[in-house]
């Protein structure tokens, strides 16, 4: 591991370059809501194009749409930890598929009457968020499991003061493995960027496949990097983008 910017892996026109959004591109934020993409980080990555092409890819747990009205469309996109991908200039769909109201309700059962907690909805995607709650993680994770245990498409997932009903094939890793099986991503090397527990699932695809990972900030992870936040992250954007 390392929180040295220059050991980082240099870009160049062999990679394919995933990056997390909130937590690796975008500091995060109490109320997701507020979170956009920094002017400097936005500008770090217009100046990769030339290195890149259209070989740059922003994976989040978002709802694609969400995702799309906060980065540039000129990227790709995958939402909803993979779920819905869209190519460069490609809007996404007008309407969202929703979770199933079974499990709706059953999540809106739990956080019921709960001060500091709040469910987002993300398409199917469901994220029970308790940062003004901290205490609650525990048995918001507990419950969660509990109600969901009997049904085999949907699986939970905790991450930073968020814990998230999702569906079973909601998986970034997978997202990333396909991308990289088509054009512009084909024959070449991932690099995966990312903060949370979600991001994970790509950076084992990535190192699997003889690419590069890189940690944003603590905890275990299967990364071969890390970096402390996500100034860290924009600054090494920009790096790359001098040469």
């Amino acid at each position: 591991m390392t929180t040295d910017l220059s050991a980082l892996p240099r870009l160049d026109e062999r990679h394919a370059l995933f990056l997390d959004f909130d937590g690796t591109l975008a500091p995060i934020q109490d109320d997701p809501d507020t979170v956009i993409l920094p002017a400097k980080t936005r500008q770090a990555l217009a100046a990769l194009e030339p290195l890149l092409g259209d070989a740059i890819a922003i994976i989040s747990g978002r709802d694609i749409r969400d995702l799309s009205a906060r980065v540039p469309l000129a990227y790709w996109r995958a939402g909803g930890h993979g779920l819905d991908i869209c190519g460069p200039d490609e809007a996404p769909p007008a309407m969202p598929t929703v979770a199933p109201r079974a499990i709706i309700n059953a999540v809106e059962m739990i956080v019921h009457g709960l001060d500091g907690v709040r469910i987002e909805h993300k398409g199917p995607v469901l994220a029970v968020h308790y940062r003004q709650a901290p205490d609650l993680g525990p048995m918001l994770i507990a419950r969660l499991e509990d109600t969901l245990a009997d049904n085999p498409d949907y699986k939970v997932q905790a991450g930073k003061m968020v814990i998230e009903a999702k569906p079973a094939n909601a998986n970034k890793g997978k997202a990333v493995e396909v991308m990289l099986s088509h054009a512009p991503f084909l024959d070449r090397t991932a690099i995966m960027v990312g903060d949370d527990t979600t991001d994970e699932d790509a950076f084992k695809v990535v190192n699997r496949l003889g690419g590069q990972s890189i940690k944003v900030g603590s905890g275990e992870t299967a990364a071969g990097y890390r970096v402390d936040d996500p100034q860290d992250v924009t600054n090494w954007l920009i790096e790359q983008g001098k040469r």
